[in-house]
């Protein structure tokens, strides 16, 4: 009997809002309020969104430039976020992204950061601030797209969550950014292609 309710317990610890959930991959011996990641978001089913390649280079359609606009204004909205390398793929981008824990506290001046909280998920977004500061970029950096495609009756949406690898050498940063940069000339070879 006592094991019994040993999994009963472990049943409802793994359900949130009477659903199963699936149990965070982050690292938990790390808070991710400072370093350099790797990072990697899909779209859902790994639609193509942002654009095609052709002759190994990548071509941004409107929701793609709209992406590459808000990934190159990251540190208006999150002070403490730059993100140096990145690659806009069809349907995934890859980024490597620096977190400075000091700049933590800065606040976002601009009407354009309001106006892009508005119609955020408020228990999402307060479940990313307790993941750290790397959720709370991410998940601003994916709401933002989110929202510009609705505002725009844009067909368009993200896989949940995204996969991140903490970057632990300036060797591993070099071999990451180099992957990254050549991500559309080796399309066809990549784990995320489809026609």
């Amino acid at each position: 009997m006592n094991g019994d309710k040993k999994n009963e317990q472990k049943m409802k610890t793994d359900k949130f809002n009477n659903k199963y959930r699936i149990p965070s991959a982050r690292a938990v011996w790390h808070n991710y309020n400072g370093g350099d990641y790797f990072i990697t978001i899909c779209t859902a089913e790994k639609k193509h969104y942002f654009g095609r390649i052709t002759n190994g280079e990548m071509t941004l359609n409107s929701l793609g430039l709209k992406l590459d606009e808000l990934i190159n204004n990251i540190r208006m909205h999150n002070p403490y976020a730059e993100i140096p390398v990145y690659q806009i793929m069809p349907n995934h981008v890859h980024l490597i992204v620096c977190i400075d824990e000091e700049y933590r506290d800065a606040a976002c001046r601009d009407a354009a950061c309001h106006v892009s909280m508005v119609g955020k998920n408020e228990k999402m977004q307060n479940i990313a601030e307790k993941c750290g500061l790397l959720s709370t970029a991410m998940g601003g950096l994916k709401s933002a797209l989110t929202n510009y495609a609705h505002f725009n009756k844009i067909v368009f949406e993200w896989q949940t969550r995204f996969h991140d690898h903490i970057i632990r050498s300036q060797e591993e940063m070099n071999q990451i950014a180099d992957y990254i940069e050549n991500n559309p000339a080796l399309w066809k070879s990549d784990k995320f292609y489809s026609e």
